[in-house]
């Protein structure tokens, strides 16, 4: 059912329950107080008709069913449209899951349209009874609690985010073992929520700085002001951390790259030595070859047998071809050092 919770406030008080739309327009008439309409996901009929009510701009209206708006303050006469965007941190998935939430306020009235579960209005609802002196301040007050709640509610979002990029520096430093085409994925990823993340947060400074200056048509009460002004500090702080996020996201990025290069770099010199041990080792092989080949080749020349040749016959003749043979390969030898040397 898309009407969650519907009453209307006399003085900060709740005093009656009507049981549809219609009802409680007739109820804020007779007794001239603030009607507080909470819907989820509500029908464009429903939405038309407290459109056609309180006389909502068609601009309002048509974001309102439209959805997927970003964060924003809009005035259209003595009507204020807010679209915010609560959200909530998923561990497990590391993302930010983020919702939709639309708030008119007007003049005596105060719709809030859900899209999404978050934020909790119901706990906002029981805050405000429970305070009936911030109540009676009029819709304003409704829509700073609102404001809280959601600003509230990034809490736990910053401390999801810290915690995995916690994690992501001890991959970093203190894993050398780390897969490192899922470290750089994961920073990206993180990367990309917190940017989101800001997209959301970021415009509820501006958005309450216009709401303490109030309008022409109305001035903030100086209570509110200073409610305001304190959910004010909270959204600085937050934004500040979501920029600092942000900066250690991309230098550890860039730390990533650099720790791959390095990785790489080691990797070639690794090569790069193992690739001279072994032109070594050729150097050796090949110079023992050389030496080893003149008397292989002669051995094998003076070894065959045939008696056609004249030195067979002389007195010194295999000695004569042992000495060939020793110097043969040691000239080999000094030519294979030589070129070695230069």
């Amino acid at each position: 059912m898309a009407l969650i919770d519907n009453a209307v406030y006399v003085q900060g008080r709740r005093t009656q329950d009507p049981a549809n739309l219609n009802a409680t327009y007739e109820v804020m008439r007779d007794r001239g107080g603030m009607a507080w309409i909470g819907l989820y996901r509500p029908t464009a009929g429903e939405v038309r008709s407290i459109a056609d009510e309180f006389g909502l701009h068609p601009l309002a209206v048509e974001d309102a069913l439209t959805g997927h708006q970003r964060s924003k303050l809009e005035r259209y006469g003595d009507t204020l449209f807010v679209v915010l965007r609560p959200a909530r941190y998923l561990d497990a998935a590391e993302e930010v899951e983020f919702g939709e939430l639309h708030v008119f306020v007007g003049p005596g009235f105060v719709v809030t349209i859900r899209h999404a579960e978050a934020p909790n209005l119901g706990k906002v609802r029981r805050r405000l009874e429970a305070a009936p002196e911030l109540l009676a301040m009029g819709p304003e007050a409704v829509l700073y609690a609102v404001l809280d709640e959601v600003v509230d509610e990034y809490g736990p979002v910053i401390a999801g985010l810290e915690n995995d990029i916690d994690e992501i520096e001890d991959q970093l430093f203190g894993n050398a073992d780390a897969d490192v085409e899922a470290v750089s994925r994961r920073i990206y990823d993180l990367s990309r929520e917190v940017i989101d993340f800001q997209r959301a947060a970021q415009p509820l400074a501006g958005m309450l700085e216009a709401l303490r200056r109030g309008s022409d048509k109305y001035a903030v009460d100086l209570e509110l002001q200073r409610y305001l002004r304190d959910v004010l500090d909270h959204v600085l702080r937050i934004v500040e951390r979501a920029g600092a996020f942000r900066s250690i996201l991309e230098n550890a990025l860039n730390v990533q790259s650099t720790l791959v290069a390095q990785r790489q770099n080691e990797e070639m010199r690794r090569m790069s030595e193992a690739g001279l041990a072994q032109n070594e080792e050729i150097k050796r092989i090949s110079s023992w070859a050389a030496i080893l080949f003149a008397p292989t080749l002669i051995g094998t020349v003076y070894g065959m047998n045939f008696d056609h040749m004249p030195e067979l016959h002389w007195t010194f003749g295999y000695p004569l071809a042992l000495l060939m043979m020793v110097g043969l390969g040691f000239g080999l030898y000094g030519v294979f050092k030589l070129k070695r040397w230069l």
